[in-house]
């Protein structure tokens, strides 16, 4: 498989994983159709929309490729038929799951491609760690909630910043594209899953004396 075609298959899995998590978290606020659309969407596209005018790229990477527009549209119109059975079976775990797997699909994919633009480490880390967050928080800020990354103090964003910075030294070592980028998604999306099952807790920042 070329790096190309890889790299297209994390945004078409990151995309899906994000539209899911905004799908679930949709559907347990009883938001009507316009909702629906609207949190999965956003959920979907907002991470890569938002690398892509940092990156000064066009056309967005959802208009280039209008395949992630259909995809979602065909989960969002198909979800009642799967999703209330995901949720009765798997409960909060479905949202969380997806989540992660977002978390770590688009943290390599933005990492990747401003790589490509010519962007320093730390600059290609920090995109991959906005691609995948912004979709969760915009999703979070749609759903009326406060982002559950600035307060449930379960590492999230730090995980994506360890992905990034993985995948990078890896390459770096000259390991194959390839290995790097499911490498890098695995430790995303592994130590998110594990922060979460095993409750790993961020330190609160130390308040102001009075």
């Amino acid at each position: 498989m070329r790096f190309s075609a890889l790299l297209i298959a994390i945004e078409v899995g990151g995309t899906l994983a994000f539209a899911m998590s905004g799908l679930a978290e949709a559907t347990r606020k009883r938001m009507d159709i316009v909702g629906v659309f609207s949190v999965a969407f956003v959920s979907a596209f907002g991470g890569g929309t938002v690398r892509d005018i940092l990156l000064d790229r066009r056309p967005l990477f959802w208009v280039e490729q209008q395949l992630y527009l259909w995809l979602v549209l065909g989960m969002v119109f198909t979800a009642p038929l799967w999703l209330r059975t995901l949720q009765h079976k798997l409960g909060g775990w479905l949202m969380e799951f997806a989540d992660a797997c977002g978390l770590g699909l688009f943290a390599i994919s933005g990492t990747t491609l401003a790589v490509r633009a010519g962007m320093s480490p730390l600059v290609s880390i920090l995109m991959g760690a906005i691609t995948a967050v912004v979709g969760g928080v915009s999703r979070d800020v749609l759903c009326n909630e406060i982002p559950k990354v600035y307060h449930d103090h379960r590492p999230y964003t730090l995980c994506a910043l360890g992905g990034c910075s993985v995948f990078l030294g890896l390459a770096a070592l000259g390991l194959p594209a390839q290995l790097a980028s499911l490498v890098g998604i695995g430790v995303a999306t592994g130590s998110r899953l594990l922060a979460v099952a095993l409750d790993w807790r961020l330190p609160s920042w130390p308040s102001a004396p009075n």
